[in-house]
């Protein structure tokens, strides 16, 4: 937990995870150190018209939403205070976190750890979200169950996961 890092510098790294995961960036750079062009399986999606959730919507989150508007997705938030200011400026929406679940293709975590927030993303959560969500952890290691998660990741429930946390990472560094 650092309070000093840059709102616009996690937001960004946030975005670099989504896009270095849809377009399979360390494959690709694997390839080419072995010559091989080949694209297939390397071939993501567009971000444009993707709906993407925000779970926080504090100085990062709110960041990220107008980074996300820049791609042209579709946002969608939850936190426990709604920003009017996003919703007009950038047309967030505002939802429930099942709902958010439910039509995300992108979920990207922006709260703190807290007692109600520990393993937010767990296996019941996990199994509301759209197959082969991509789901993005830069906030607190303790919001995901790893366990879960692994496991949606096995079965293709979650399609890829970016985590710059991890929850037992304490004490490693």
């Amino acid at each position: 937990r650092v309070p000093a890092y840059s709102p616009y510098a996690i937001a960004e790294h946030a975005v670099a995870i989504m896009l270095a995961l849809n377009r399979n960036l360390i494959r690709a750079h694997h390839r080419v150190m072995d010559l091989n062009f080949s694209l297939d399986g390397l071939v993501g999606f567009d971000m444009n018209g993707k709906t993407v959730g925000i779970i926080g919507t504090g100085k990062i989150g709110s960041v990220l939403a107008r980074i996300l508007y820049g791609f042209g997705c579709r946002i969608l938030a939850h936190d426990i205070e709604q920003n009017k200011d996003l919703t007009e400026r950038y047309g967030v929406e505002f939802t429930s976190c099942e709902s958010l679940c439910e039509q995300s293709d992108i979920i990207t975590l922006h709260v703190p750890l807290t007692e109600e927030t520990k393993y937010l993303v767990n296996k019941r959560c996990i199994d509301k979200m759209k197959r082969g969500v991509m789901l993005i952890n830069t906030s607190r290691g303790g919001l995901v169950n790893t366990k879960d998660a692994i496991n949606a990741l096995k079965v293709g429930q979650i399609g890829s996961l970016g985590l710059d946390v991890y929850e037992e990472e304490e004490g490693l560094f």
